[in-house]
C-alpha cells in the first residue's frame, strides 16, 4: 500500500439557517464531529498531526485552530483554515492527502464547517449595506450573482424548469428514505437532515422564481453544519479494512459559469474509469444536471441518498459532507467520486478507491 487513505468520516446534520443550530458557533459544530470521529475510529488525540478546515462565511480567527482546541487535541496541532468557497470542503481533503503523501503528516483531520446563521452581516467596518456576495472575478460585469449564473447555464444548455424541478423532487424523495445513522453525529439531538420533505411537482411549480428557471424549489437553502474525515498514511490505513485510497483534482474553468467547472475535474480525476457511486453537489438542480450529463455519469449512481437540495448548503462544509456521504455509500463499490462547483469557475472532483 502507498498513498493517502480515508479510514472514517462523520458529519453533523445539515440544518437550514436560523434553525436548531443557529446558536452554535463553528467551534461547537466542528468539535462535536471531530471528537466523535476520533472516538469511533480509535485514533487518540495525540496521534493527530493537523486539522484542515474549510470555512467561507465566518468572522476569521482560524476556525481550524479553535476546533482543534475545543476537541481536546494537543496544543501543537496548529490548525489550518482554508477558503475556496463551495469547493473548500473537498479541497481540505486534497490538502490533507498532500501532507500525508509528502511525509509531513501521518494523521490529518480534514473537512469543513459553516454557520450561515452566524455569518457577519457586514465584513467591512462602516459598510452601509449587508455583505451578500464576495467578488469572484476582477470584472464586475462578468461576475454574476449565483442564481443569475445558474439561469444562464440552464438557458444555454436547454435544461428546462420542469427537469430541474423533477431533479429536486427526486432529491427530497431519496433523502427522506436515507438512513444516516452511520454517518451522522448527534448535535442538539438531531441526526437526520430536517429540511427533506415531501416536495411534489405541484409544490415546486408554485415556488418563488429567483432568476429565469431558477426557483426556491430547485435551489439549495443556506444552512449550518460540519463534516470531517480522517486522512492517514498507508501504514495506519492497513489497520482499517474499510479504508479507501484518496485522490482528486481541482481545476479552474470559465469564471462566470461555475456550474460546469466540475466536468473537467471529474474527467481528469477518473480518466476512463466508471464510478459505481457518485455524490454531486446540488447547489442548483441545473448545476447537478449539467455536471452529470457533461461528465457522462450514470444518474442511477448519483446522490442515491438525496443531495443538497434536500439538505441545504453549508458552503464551507458542503464538499466535506459529500465526502462523508461518499465514504459511507461505498459499500462493496470499488470506485466512487464526489464533485462540487465553486464560485469563480472552480471545480473539484475527489475519488475514493477500495
Amino acid at each position: 500500500m502507498s498513498g493517502a487513505y480515508v479510514i472514517h468520516a462523520l458529519r453533523s446534520a445539515v440544518v437550514p439557517r436560523g434553525g436548531a443550530f443557529a446558536g452554535f458557533r463553528v467551534d461547537d459544530l466542528g468539535a462535536a464531529v471531530v471528537t466523535a470521529l476520533l472516538a469511533q475510529a480509535g485514533i487518540a488525540p495525540d496521534q493527530v498531526d493537523e486539522v484542515i478546515c474549510a470555512n467561507a462565511l465566518g468572522e476569521g480567527g482560524n476556525p481550524a485552530r479553535r476546533i482543534a482546541l475545543a476537541a481536546g487535541l494537543p496544543d501543537q496541532v496548529a490548525g489550518l483554515t482554508t477558503d475556496r468557497q463551495c469547493a473548500g470542503g473537498l479541497d481540505a481533503l486534497l490538502l490533507a492527502r498532500a501532507l500525508v503523501m509528502s511525509g509531513m503528516a501521518q494523521v490529518v483531520l480534514a473537512g469543513g464547517v459553516e454557520s450561515h446563521s452566524r455569518r457577519p452581516e457586514r465584513r467591512m467596518p462602516g459598510a452601509e449595506a449587508p455583505y451578500l456576495q464576495a467578488p469572484f472575478t476582477p470584472w464586475p460585469e462578468r461576475d454574476p450573482e449565483m442564481s443569475v449564473a445558474a439561469a444562464a447555464l440552464a438557458e444555454r444548455l436547454g435544461i428546462s424548469r420542469d427537469r430541474q424541478d423533477a431533479w429536486a423532487v427526486e432529491s427530497h424523495r431519496k433523502a427522506r428514505q436515507a438512513d444516516l445513522s452511520a454517518e451522522s453525529v448527534p448535535v442538539a439531538g438531531i441526526t437526520q437532515d430536517p429540511f427533506a420533505r415531501d416536495l411534489t411537482p405541484a409544490i415546486a411549480s408554485r415556488a418563488k422564481v429567483l432568476s429565469g428557471s431558477i426557483t426556491a424549489a430547485n435551489t439549495a437553502v443556506a444552512a449550518d453544519g460540519a463534516a470531517f474525515v480522517l486522512v492517514v498514511s498507508a501504514q495506519i490505513a492497513a489497520l482499517f479494512p474499510a479504508a479507501c485510497r484518496l485522490s482528486g483534482v481541482t481545476l479552474g474553468g470559465v469564471p462566470w459559469e461555475p456550474g460546469t467547472a466540475p466536468i473537467a475535474a471529474i474527467r481528469a480525476a477518473l480518466g476512463d474509469r466508471r464510478p459505481e457511486v457518485a455524490e454531486v453537489m446540488e447547489a442548483y438542480a441545473v448545476q447537478a444536471i449539467a455536471c452529470v450529463d457533461g461528465a457522462g455519469l450514470d444518474p442511477a449512481t448519483v446522490n442515491i441518498g438525496g443531495g443538497a437540495l434536500a439538505r441545504g448548503h453549508p458552503i464551507g462544509a458542503s464538499g466535506a459532507v459529500l465526502a462523508v456521504r461518499l465514504f459511507h455509500q461505498m459499500g462493496q463499490a470499488q470506485l466512487g467520486v464526489a464533485a462540487i462547483a465553486a464560485a469563480g469557475g472552480i471545480g473539484t472532483a475527489l475519488v475514493l478507491e477500495r
